[in-house]
């Protein structure tokens, strides 16, 4: 079967990085700690904003923010946040930039004086996702009463941007909940991950 007659999740559309993204990664169980920190702080730049456009970015961003690596964004200055504010390869938002900030400063308490980022997620799953069965785009849910804990925890420990609606296609991103249609062909791969 090809690609083209693949039955998939309606929301990628044509768009091959779309498509691609929908394929390789959406919904796929992600445990890295520093990686999970990543897709955090990129859907909350992508709020008020369409995924695509914060996937065009992507690799922008990780150039700008070293690489997504905490322990260096949490030592980002006044200075850095300027140069981040005029690079126009990423969303230029000083509050969501700062938030990033502040969230890697929250991730390096995390992983020093806890079980680590990733331990943290996973334990509001049971340490496996959450399997739906969801037949219509109509049927997913934008946040559950899982997000709204999820989110409220990580509020607690200091994180920005990450309200129920942010966590909620966070968790549906890195696996913590499969909430690719039942007919589409991500379903079931996604499942026995």
């Amino acid at each position: 079967m090809s690609a083209k007659t693949l039955n998939r999740c309606p929301w990628p559309g044509d768009d091959p990085l779309y498509v691609a993204y929908h394929d390789e990664e959406w919904g796929v169980p992600e445990f890295d700690d520093r990686a999970l920190y990543e897709k955090l702080i990129l859907d909350g730049f992508q709020a008020g904003l369409a995924w695509i456009t914060i996937l065009r970015k992507r690799d922008a961003f990780r150039v700008a923010f070293d690489g997504f690596n905490p322990e260096k964004i949490a030592r980002y200055d006044a200075k850095k946040v300027e140069v981040l504010m005029n690079d126009a390869g990423i969303v230029r938002n000083r509050l969501k930039i700062e938030g990033a900030i502040q969230s890697a400063q929250s991730w390096l308490d995390m992983m020093e004086n806890g079980s680590g980022f990733s331990a943290f997620l996973w334990e509001f799953v049971e340490g496996k996702p959450v399997i739906n069965r969801y037949k219509t785009m109509s049927d997913v849910p934008a946040e559950t009463p899982l997000s709204r804990t999820m989110s409220k925890e990580l509020k607690a420990r200091g994180f920005k941007f990450c309200g129920p609606t942010i966590v909620y296609a966070f968790m549906q991103a890195t696996g913590l909940v499969n909430d690719h249609l039942t007919s589409c062909h991500r379903h079931k791969a996604c499942a026995v991950l």
